[in-house]
């Protein structure tokens, strides 16, 4: 990992050192639109590193797409990827990754651990502060098939390298820049009340977490503060190194469902779910979940651990409003009656078991519909 301003300029470099030659740059065409991929591209001719591009990633990257992109590269001895956007472009890349140096079908991959050796070097260049797939060893894509969300979870499809430099986060939309950030702030906050937290995962979690409080609005409002984008990256990817070495939990689940049913933006998701399932997992620690309330700004006096973890979901509901984060409803689209079939699609989630308290699929329906049903208004 490599992180800071200008760090772009040293991608052909660093492809060339680890043995590139053609290169397949997978992005999306609203980062070829702004100038961003271009940007990335000049630095390849000045190398003289030969490239093909794939620009026709979406949200919630589906099989289709990583076939469609697999297809693009067989055939030109493509010996390098560069994953070049945010979530879905790096998990794009990883799947094609595996399906270069693998073959088969896509879905022979999904799973933990079943990948048979290290997949073509890929170099990640994350374009959003949120999703931290450029330090994961998780490619999350959607069947199209089942509509659900697979994993493949493997440390062999994880990046070589990640260059994270601040300069390519300036062009965010402020409803991306908040939806991602969001999903940062939900891995951190499940990577420390998890299941399967640890000491070196619970500090650098809540470290992500104040770093995204003071942050996020910030950036935000003002997309071309430097100092708020670099230190969303970094949050961004300290919470990302946190949940890679534990886990999240319900939010994922549930967010992974609508993600893979509706398309929701996956961040967008998080955010809208994040409060009702802190609320749900306060009993199972209310300790821990007090101590995340106190990094959003509740203040102890005068309260017990449990009034003071809730005050957590209050201030989770009043940054998602502060930074416009859309309620449910208004995405238009929920349907009340797909709740029970979202509902087992979260309880079949990878990560369902390290949710601090145990959730049956009526557990996940009722939280579905608080989420839905509740204005979300703080109070």
């Amino acid at each position: 990992m490599e992180f800071g301003i200008g760090k772009v300029k040293e991608l052909g470099r660093r492809i060339r050192e680890l043995g590139g030659n053609r290169v397949l740059v997978v992005t999306d065409k609203g980062l070829v639109e702004h100038g961003v991929a271009g940007k990335v591209l000049a630095v390849l001719e000045q190398e003289k590193l030969d490239y093909v591009v794939y620009d026709e990633t979406k949200p919630n990257p589906r099989d289709v797409d990583c076939i469609a992109a697999y297809g693009l590269a067989q055939g030109k001895e493509i010996d390098f990827i560069v994953g070049l956007g945010g979530g879905s472009s790096m998990d794009t890349a990883k799947a094609v990754g595996t399906l270069l140096s693998h073959g088969g079908e896509l879905s022979d991959w999904y799973g933990l651990n079943t990948l048979k050796k290290t997949i073509i070097p890929l170099i990640c260049l994350p374009t959003t502060a949120g999703t931290g797939s450029e330090i994961t060893f998780f490619s999350v894509i959607t069947d199209t098939v089942t509509q659900l969300k697979m994993n493949i979870v493997d440390v062999h499809v994880a990046p070589r390298i990640a260059l994270l430099d601040p300069e390519l986060t300036l062009t965010l939309p402020p409803s991306v820049t908040a939806s991602t950030g969001m999903d940062a702030l939900t891995h951190a906050i499940e990577a420390y009340t998890c299941t399967i937290a640890e000491p070196i995962t619970d500090g650098l979690a809540l470290h992500a977490i104040d770093l995204i409080v003071e942050h996020l609005p910030t950036a935000v409002q003002n997309g071309n503060h430097l100092i708020a984008r670099k230190n969303m990256l970094a949050a961004s990817l300290i919470a990302g190194i946190a949940f890679g070495n534990s886990d999240v939990g319900g939010v994922h689940c549930m967010a992974e469902a609508m993600g893979g049913l509706y398309d929701t933006p996956h961040g967008v998701a998080n955010s809208i779910l994040l409060p009702y399932v802190f609320e749900y997992n306060i009993p199972s620690n209310p300790q821990k979940h007090a101590v995340v309330a106190q990094r959003l700004g509740a203040r102890k006096e005068g309260k017990s651990t449990e009034e003071l973890a809730y005050e957590g979901v209050r201030l989770l509901k009043q940054l998602a409003e502060t930074v416009g984060i859309p309620k449910m409803k208004e995405l238009g689209y929920v349907n009340p009656k797909d709740f029970p079939y979202l509902a087992k699609g979260a309880i079949h989630n990878v990560s369902a078991p390290s949710n601090p308290r145990k959730a049956s699929q009526e557990d996940y329906i009722r939280l579905f519909e608080k989420a839905y049903d509740e204005s979300g208004v703080c109070i």
